[in-house]
């Protein structure tokens, strides 16, 4: 009886580490490809180096330095590639793969951003948007690039 109640912990105790390690990772959505010069994720109050090969998660917002640039590969195959000076935030994502169904939205704050939609875009257009501090964009195509700069002054 003893093996029985040791077996049944074990189980128990494969079945919660199974569902942490599933809960650690639902909240990747994408991974960095490619990164050169000065890049920088924001998390949780933190600001980490970012590295090919990092996870990106739903509320990063990921930001290059001046000779810098990032390429990010979300979940649905979707290829980011943010230029020089930029800060794009990773505002809201879901995706499920078996459906190709969900939602992905993104704000650049400033800099240049490149976009090739993946799954969610094809699956629903109107399910991907862009916003920047002049417009908001909504994907009814496959690719696309938007610069958010401040406006110069008007001369005197």
């Amino acid at each position: 009886m003893g093996t029985s109640a040791q077996l049944r912990r074990r189980i128990a105790a494969a079945l919660f580490a199974a569902a942490f390690a599933s809960l650690a990772t639902a909240a990747d959505i994408g991974q960095i490809k490619v990164a050169k010069g000065p890049v920088t994720i924001e998390r949780g109050g933190q600001t980490l180096p970012a590295a090919v090969g990092m996870r990106v998660q739903t509320a990063d917002v990921v930001t290059t330095g001046a000779d810098a640039s990032v390429g990010i590969t979300m979940g649905d195959n979707s290829l980011l590639s943010a230029g020089p000076n930029s800060t794009l935030s990773l505002d809201r994502y879901e995706f499920d793969a078996t459906t190709s169904r969900g939602r992905f939205d993104a704000s650049l704050s400033t800099g240049s951003l490149a976009v090739v939609s993946g799954r969610i875009a094809k699956q629903s257009p109107e399910a991907m948007t862009v916003r920047t501090p002049f417009a908001i964009l909504g994907v009814r195509g496959t690719e696309f690039v938007v610069s958010a700069h401040a406006p110069t002054a008007a001369p005197n």
